[in-house]
C-alpha cells in the first residue's frame, strides 16, 4: 500500500471509531451527559463528548494495530500448519475456546442480576452476528475460503482488544465493556472489508507513477539525443 493511501485508510478508520465511540457514549452514559445539559454546563458537556471522540481514535488505533498483527499471525499459521485446511480448523477451535472464556470466565455472570445478563447475551450475539455478516460478505468479495480467517480476526482478535474493559472489576465496567465493543467491531470490519480496495487502488497509483516515470525518461533521451 503506498503511504498516501494508508494516511486515508487511517484516518477513515479513525473518524469511524471516534463517531461510533461518541453515538454508543452518549446513548450508553446519557444519564451523566444529561446532567451536565440540565445544569447548564455546555462546555462540560462538549468537554466530555470530545473525550468520547477521542476514546474512539484510540480504539481505532489499537484496532488497527491488532488487524495488522493479524495479518502476520495468519500467514505464520498458514506456514506452521503447512496447510490452510488445518490452520483452518485450528481457527475454529480457538474461536469455540475464546466464546467459551467469554460466557464462562469474561462475563462473569450472575443468576440474581437479570439484567446485567441479558445485556451480555445482547453484546455477545452482537460480536457474534456483526462478525458473521462481515465474514459472509468478506468471503464473498474476495475468496471464499477467507470465512474462516475473517470469522476469526472479528471474534478473537476484536476480543483480545476489548479484553482490557472486560478485566475491569470496578467503576462502571458494564458502560465501558458496551461502549467500546462498537468501535472495535466497526473498525474491524471496516478493515476487513475496505483494505483489498485500497490495495488495488495503490497498485494502481503505483503502475500511473511507473508510467510517468518512464514518460519523462524516455523525454529525457529524445532531448538529450536532440542534442
Amino acid at each position: 500500500m503506498t503511504i498516501r493511501n494508508w494516511v486515508k485508510f487511517f484516518l477513515r478508520a479513525m473518524a469511524i471509531g471516534g463517531g461510533i465511540t461518541a453515538i454508543v457514549g452518549l446513548i450508553v452514559r446519557w444519564d451523566f451527559f444529561f446532567g451536565y445539559i440540565q445544569e447548564g454546563e455546555i462546555w462540560q458537556f462538549l468537554g466530555a463528548f470530545l473525550w468520547m471522540i477521542f476514546l474512539g481514535f484510540t480504539m481505532s488505533v489499537i484496532a488497527q494495530m491488532g488487524f495488522f498483527a493479524y495479518l502476520t499471525v495468519h500467514q505464520f499459521g498458514v506456514n506452521l500448519f503447512r496447510t490452510l485446511t488445518l490452520w483452518n480448523w485450528v481457527q475454529v477451535l480457538i474461536i469455540a475456546v475464546v466464546l467459551f472464556d467469554l460466557v464462562f470466565f469474561r462475563f462473569q455472570l450472575t443468576k440474581e442480576d437479570t439484567g446485567r445478563t441479558f445485556l451480555y447475551i445482547f453484546l455477545l450475539l452482537t460480536l457474534v452476528i456483526v462478525s458473521a455478516v462481515t465474514a459472509y460478505f468478506k468471503a464473498q468479495w474476495t475468496k471464499k475460503h477467507a470465512l474462516i480467517s475473517a470469522l476469526f480476526f472479528m471474534i478473537v482478535i476484536t476480543t483480545l482488544e476489548w479484553l482490557p474493559a472486560l478485566m475491569v472489576t470496578s467503576g462502571n465496567k458494564d458502560e465501558w465493556v458496551t461502549i467500546l465493543l462498537f468501535p472495535l467491531l466497526t473498525v474491524n470490519a471496516f478493515q476487513l472489508l475496505v483494505l483489498p480496495k485500497y490495495n488495488k487502488q495503490s497498485d494502481i497509483d503505483k503502475a500511473k507513477l511507473d508510467k510517468r516515470r518512464n514518460e519523462r525518461k524516455k523525454a529525457k533521451q529524445k532531448s538529450s539525443k536532440a542534442k
